[in-house]
């Protein structure tokens, strides 16, 4: 096996095997790593910079869990380019949303529901009043200024009748599964001064389809938009259209249709092109977006070079109307590439290893405001170039947050016996000496195409890595082919081969850690959320080299997985089928039909108002495994669905799994820990 690593802090790292071994839990620095420290790391998202480049608002999400309050209070600030004059722009006990600076960049328009529903709300940025401009009910889902200022375009969602409402109050209403859909629709409404009445509101869009986004021509004549058959993110994965209204007649053309799914449109500023992301002449599940364009008339269109993973998220036509600049995960890493419309290859923009993203960029596209971070240093708001080398800091949200002592950590990269190169990033303990080995945790993602990257590893999450690696944890982070990042062959490569090629890309790389010293082989242990989960039950089936597990919001059983699922053709197209066509595959990778072979202590962790991952996967596996003996725990996160959503719960699971772990791994022990 072919082995490289790099160290993210200090250089090449090459780990010496030692005899010694570290145990959690012994010594424990009173002043380090804990949940409650994580979460005092709040997330910074949203960047909008003003046409002129001068100002940058952004969006700052702390934690409520005061008394009987679990929430989040998300509000935003304004800081001038140069990093200086940054200050709070709203407040109160209602969060905001969505900052968009007016096209004259003297009003900031934002949503908020400090009135009830989610309306439109703008305010100068001197300061002074904030006016509301919408009275929608129920509320406004996305918004945007039209290229003169004058109005904004707005979906929301289709209202329930009087009937509905009066059964609602009488507790009388039913629901009819997969039938009478509320549909999102396009309006458009006169921003005002806010010191009359309200503007009438004007309906440019109805029908039974759902608008999922939109953008400005850019002299304000229409507005093209994606749309799907009904608002199920299922039906979005698999097929979509795009279109063309205009304002404020209503009249619609459609510009893409087909058997593909898509989505996306972004009006070039010459007005010649709409581009759009879209998974091809055909619905593929597992995930494609490539970027296309099409005239505003449907007459013409053409695909771009393909963009590194394939999965194109569209940000900004550059001024000249010659590229596009989207957003992707590269490895281990996010960036900004440059995508050019002659359909010549796409380059990354963005030049310094980390995470970038929240782009957004003045007129003239010379100043870029983004967020970037590193496992080393958490989120923050920056303004520079476009190529992201030598950004301005304009936030310090995580001044005065206590910054213990961090467990470092480094990229590795292993190659598989079938030839796969397979990234993951080892975060070491705290004070971790050469030659020591620990126990360590194998941690897989969601997905199965999601991707971890290198983000800042004290922030919040459900698996708290820098309180891991506080209590004496090696934390391993693998992607397995079918991960993001790696283009579509490796995002593909695991199609009808969950929990064998994937697994054993994983075991690879814990095979390296134990190789390099870090390591101990009789001290391992799983953990993984969604698709995570479901590897970890199905590891389990296939080894008992783990002292324990923790599966959260798995799926052991794909059969009933996927006839109740809200995204069953995302797994049936991981499966090749339908599983009353080939029920050997789906058999073959659910753990629950080789429940035989487990014998691994088994936490179960769900959600009690999951619909991605219903709740009765985590049951029936773990009711399975309580009839047999295996040694298992059941843990229920009320009110929650895919996630925990709530601070308070999200704060228990890592002390449930600690708890788990520590049983388990040193079970002879009497414990005392009051982390």
């Amino acid at each position: 096996m072919r082995v490289s690593y790099g160290s993210l802090v200090s250089g090449l790292f090459v780990a010496v095997v030692g005899l010694s071994m570290a145990m959690p839990g012994e010594t424990q620095a009173q002043d380090g790593w804990t949940p409650a420290l994580q979460m005092q790391y709040k997330a910074v998202q949203g960047t909008e910079i003003s046409p002129d480049g001068q100002h940058v608002a952004f969006m700052v999400r702390e934690p409520i869990m005061e008394g009987e309050k679990s929430e989040y209070l998300s509000h935003i600030w304004i800081a001038d380019a140069d990093g200086s004059g940054a200050r709070q722009f709203t407040r109160g006990d209602k969060s905001v949303g969505s900052p968009s600076f007016s096209p004259d960049g003297n009003h900031l328009a934002f949503t908020s529901g400090r009135s009830g529903e989610n309306q439109i709300w703008v305010m100068p940025i001197e300061g002074g009043e904030a006016w509301q401009v919408t009275d929608a009910d129920p509320g406004v889902s996305a918004f945007s200024w039209s290229p003169d200022g004058r109005s904004f375009a707005f979906t929301q969602r289709d209202p329930d009748t009087e009937e509905e409402k009066t059964a609602k109050e009488e507790l009388s209403y039913i629901i009819r599964v997969d039938q009478n859909f509320k549909f999102n629709h396009l309006y458009v409404v006169e921003v005002g001064d806010g010191t009359g009445e309200p503007a009438e509101v004007e309906r440019l869009t109805e029908g039974p389809f759902h608008v999922s986004g939109f953008d400005w021509a850019p002299d304000g004549s229409s507005i093209a938009f994606g749309h799907q058959a009904d608002p199920r993110i299922n039906t979005g994965m698999i097929a979509g259209d795009i279109a063309r209204v205009s304002v404020p007649q209503g009249a619609v053309t459609q510009l893409v249709t087909g058997q593909g799914s898509e989505g996306q449109p972004l009006w070039s500023p010459d007005g010649a092109w709409i581009a759009y992301v879209s998974s091809g002449d055909q619905a593929e599940p597992i995930g494609l977006g490539d970027v296309f364009l099409v005239s505003p008339d449907g007459m013409k269109q053409k695909a771009l070079a393909h963009t590194h993973d394939r999965s194109a998220g569209l940000v900004q036509w550059t001024p000249d109307s010659r590229a596009l600049l989207v957003s992707e995960t590269v490895g281990t890493e996010q960036h900004l590439q440059r995508l050019p419309a002659d359909g010549s290859e796409a380059s990354v923009v963005t030049k310094e290893r980390g995470v970038y993203g929240a782009f957004s960029f003045s007129d003239d596209l010379e100043t870029m405001a983004y967020t970037f971070q590193t496992p080393e240093m958490p989120a923050d708001v920056y303004v520079g170039d476009l190529d992201g080398t030598d950004g301005v800091r304009v936030s310090d949200v995580h001044a005065g947050v206590p910054r213990p002592e961090m467990g470092r950590t480094e990229k590795l990269t292993w190659t598989t016996s079938d030839g796969l190169d397979i990234d993951g990033l080892l975060t070491y303990p705290v004070g971790y000496e050469e030659g020591t080995q620990v126990p360590m945790i194998l941690n897989v993602h969601g997905g199965p195409a999601g991707a971890f990257v290198e983000t800042f590893t004290g922030s919040p999450g459900i698996y708290m890595l820098q309180s891991w690696a506080q209590d004496g944890y090696a934390v391993l982070r693998p992607n397995p082919r079918g991960s993001t990042g790696y283009g579509k062959e490796f995002r593909f490569a695991n199609f009808q081969d969950w929990g064998y090629g994937d697994l054993d890309d994983l075991l690879a790389g814990v095979d390296l850690t134990v190789e390099m010293g870090v390591a101990h082989p009789d001290s391992l242990l799983l953990m993984g959320w969604s698709y995570g989960g479901y590897m970890t039950s199905f590891a389990v089936t296939r080894t008992d080299r783990f002292k324990a597990a923790s599966m959260g919001a798995g799926l052991p059983n794909l059969v009933s997985m996927v006839t109740t699922t809200d995204v069953q053709d995302y797994l049936a197209g991981h499966m090749g089928g339908e599983f009353w066509d080939d029920f050997e595959t789906y058999e073959k990778h659910s753990a629950i039909y080789q429940i035989d072979k487990i014998d691994t202590p088994m936490q179960v962790i769900h959600g009690e108002n999951d619909l991605r991952v219903p709740f009765t996967q985590g049951q029936e596996f773990y009711r399975a495994l309580d009839r047999k003996g295996v040694p298992t725990e059941m843990i229920v996160l009320p009110r929650t669905p895919h996630g925990p959503r709530e601070p308070k719960l999200l704060m228990a699971v890592q002390p449930a799994i600690k708890e788990w772990f520590v049983k388990h791994l040193r079970p002879t022990r009497v414990i005392s820990d009051d982390r």
